[in-house]
């Protein structure tokens, strides 16, 4: 297997060309949008965005904060045939920091933060929206590194106090704000990308999700694919005014499978699908996937940011991973959102340039200049690839890091 190291800028590069075509076995996992970690995951983007407009309107730049540690833990609910309620709040923790402060002009936080949060469960859970408990534990504490001597103030002290946004050194530039990495890969397989389209159709607003109210967004599916013959294990929630009886709930979790059946008879062609719908039901003792809200977030679930779909949208244990959560981090220089988008921004666009597959890790070091990673591994698949194409390509994304942070603050980029 050819292997060639070299530089570009401080960054070392190692390609790897002709490597093994990944094997058709695919394990995969998706979680919808009414699925407690994905709404973790989510609404700690969403505050993330709306501090970086906020401070960003009023001082010019985004200010130092970071939301990616939230949580979500499950209320509890009553639910009835045709019926139910919330009876206990779902409680949303707050958890990160954010500069409450720049120049003396005090930045609304919390005020932000609960406007955000109240439009999110709207939007996303409206039976939620008014059962809500939220616990803030945001602090402007400044990392490690402020060792005091004399009178002196250390510069970092003033990273969530600025005195203006000359403070912010990100403003001159940009390092990185931890030793991590960001991975990514192309193309998808068929059966990554009906996975990715199944969920999305019972989760999302869909034909069928708009011409059934019943159908809850909590989804979440497993998938095993040996590239002849494809299983699949499907949770679809119903909501419980929307069912009148038992057999209400055998009749649309059969319209559920006839859909499945159908998507995979248009994007799986030739390839056999069994899918298992809810697979803990008892429909003779009652015990079914129905819910008031459409969410198991309002029975004791909890979501926790980093949880769910990795930056692509899917988990995948048998391609090539990492554990960063990317949602609520600082989109100016946390790596373990922008290296992440940077990869697998790089493998699609190798897989293009190249036919074939794409594998790339882009490693960062703490305090080293974002755009200059400490290391970077790019697998190909195809044999004669040109070093200098690959590394043309890997240039071009280390120049994107600033727009990079522009699309995210601008809502231009779904994670998850």
């Amino acid at each position: 297997m050819p292997r060639t190291s070299t530089t570009i800028g401080n960054s070392h590069l190692v390609i790897e060309t002709g490597r093994a075509t990944p094997d058709a076995t695919t394990i995969v996992e998706r979680k919808g949008l009414g699925h407690p970690d994905t709404l973790a995951d989510h609404l700690a983007e969403r505050l993330s965005r709306a501090y970086s407009h906020y401070t960003v309107r009023h001082f010019g730049a985004v200010l130092h904060h970071n939301f990616d540690k939230l949580a979500l833990l499950g209320g509890a609910s009553e639910v009835r045939y045709g019926a139910g309620g919330m009876t206990s709040p779902v409680r949303v923790l707050v958890n990160g920091r954010a500069a409450p402060i720049c120049g003396g002009e005090r930045i609304p936080v919390q005020e932000i933060v609960e406007a955000e949060v109240g439009a999110f469960f709207a939007e996303r859970l409206p039976e939620v929206s008014n059962h809500l408990d939220i616990t803030f534990n945001i602090t402007s504490n400044s990392s490690p590194g402020a060792v005091l001597t004399g009178d002196g103030v250390p510069d970092r002290t003033r990273w969530f106090n600025p005195r203006s946004i000359d403070d912010l050194r990100e403003r001159r530039v940009r390092l990185s704000n931890d030793t991590s990495l960001g991975t990514g890969w192309a193309p998808e397989n068929p059966f990554e990308s009906f996975v990715r389209e199944l969920v999305d159709h019972f989760s999302g607003e869909s034909d069928f999700t708009l011409a059934h109210a019943w159908c809850g967004s909590d989804v979440k599916l497993m998938g095993y694919w040996d590239g002849d013959r494809a299983d699949v294990v499907l949770c679809v929630p119903q909501k419980s005014r929307h069912v009148a009886s038992r057999a209400e709930y055998v009749r649309n979790s059969e319209s559920v499978l006839a859909e499945c059946h159908r998507l995979a008879a248009l994007r799986m062609s030739g390839a056999e699908t069994r899918f298992r719908l809810n697979a803990r039901d008892v429909p003779e003792k009652d015990e079914l996937y129905l819910t008031y809200t459409g969410s198991s977030i309002e029975s004791g679930d909890e979501g926790v940011v980093g949880r769910g779909n990795r930056v692509n949208g899917l988990i995948t244990p048998l391609r090539p991973m990492n554990l960063e959560g990317a949602n609520g981090k600082n989109p100016v220089y946390h790596v373990g959102k922008l290296y992440n988008i940077a990869a697998q921004r790089l493998a699609s666009r190798l897989h293009e340039a190249t036919a074939g597959h794409a594998e790339v890790h882009l490693v960062s070091t703490t305090g080293q200049r974002l755009d200059e990673p400490w290391r970077i591994l790019v697998r190909l698949s195809a044999p004669d690839t040109e070093v200098d194409k690959v590394q043309a390509l890997v240039s071009e994304i280390l120049t994107e890091f600033p727009a990079l942070t522009d699309e995210l603050v601008s809502d231009g980029i779904v994670l998850s």
